[in-house]
């Protein structure tokens, strides 16, 4: 499936359950956190599966996020993209630390 397509799928479910008629864009950036610990469990106990679900969680948390503030998910990857582009900095710890 293309990502527009889920992208639309995602929208029409949380239309459908009534997540941005009636949820805050604060409420679901405390789902978009409790996702995010969920994958950092998933990453601390090596669990593949886990961690396949807990991505697509924080993605689905994400699209909606975007779609509360009048955003294109796509557009808010692309600007992240562009931004890093131009990004330097070294690696430390097992992380990317920027300039």
């Amino acid at each position: 499936m293309e990502f527009k397509e889920l992208e639309r799928l995602v929208i029409d479910w949380a239309n459908d359950r009534g997540i941005l008629s009636n949820g805050t864009t604060m409420g679901q950036a405390e789902k978009t956190h409790e996702e995010v610990l969920e994958l950092i469990s998933a990453i601390d106990e090596d669990d593949r599966d886990e961690v396949i679900d807990a991505i697509g969680d924080i993605t689905v948390t994400l699209i909606i996020q975007a779609k509360m503030q009048g955003l294109e998910f796509e557009q808010c990857l692309e600007s992240a993209y562009n931004v890093i582009t131009k990004r330097k900095g070294k690696m430390s710890g097992g992380k990317f630390i920027k300039e």
